[in-house]
């Protein structure tokens, strides 16, 4: 039976927004009792605004006590989200699933709840935009310089990466004969297979 993805996240949303969260991303994978459905949540706009003036209040204050915020991570970064919110969500998102019958043959499936974690991936327009700045790596449907994925300080307009290359070491071997990899590249979104953050730690 084929998967309504589009109501899941619909229903995903929905839930989300009246815990003051949004959803990043929902996957279903495996197959058979095997089968997980994955949704990757973080604080709305609002919630990640507070999580910003806090870690500003605490920066600025030497008595404030530490939020124990990973050393060296951008607040943007940071999905806010705690093991609570996660599991509330599941609760409500679960038996919004079964009573709305979106997932065919529910009891053979997992449900996921958890934080895009740090290294998030880029599934968006807009993750480009909030994320300018940040060190990506990107995969390419079709190589450039011999190099399919390609790591570098990235700023975002018009649709297109622009992807500051000597801002750090390229992994993976080029291959012999290959033109050296240039300073910068400039990329289409649509040439992008996948994307996500390099934690700088």
């Amino acid at each position: 039976m084929a998967i309504a993805m589009d109501a899941i996240r619909g229903a995903a949303d929905r839930v989300a927004a009246s815990h003051g969260l949004e959803v990043v991303e929902v996957e279903f994978t495996g197959a058979g009792k095997a089968r997980a459905l994955r949704v990757f949540v973080e604080k709305d706009a609002a919630g990640r605004e507070a999580l910003k003036a806090k870690a500003a209040a605490v920066k600025d204050d030497p008595e404030a006590e530490p939020m124990g915020l990973p050393s060296g991570v951008p607040i943007e970064a940071l999905s806010g989200v705690t093991h609570e919110d996660c599991a509330v969500f599941a609760q409500d998102f679960g038996t919004l699933l079964d009573v709305e019958e979106l997932v065919p043959g529910s009891t053979e499936y997992v449900l996921e709840v958890s934080s895009p974690g740090i290294e998030r991936k880029l599934y968006r327009a807009a993750d480009y935009v909030r994320f300018s700045g940040f060190v990506v790596s990107v995969k390419l449907f079709t190589a450039i310089n011999s190099m399919k994925t390609l790591t570098g300080r990235m700023t975002f307009a018009d649709d297109t990466v622009t992807l500051d290359l000597g801002a750090v070491k390229q992994k993976g071997k080029k291959k012999k004969g290959a033109e050296p990899v240039p300073e910068t590249v400039t990329i289409p979104l649509r040439d992008i297979e996948k994307a996500q953050l390099v934690a700088e730690i």
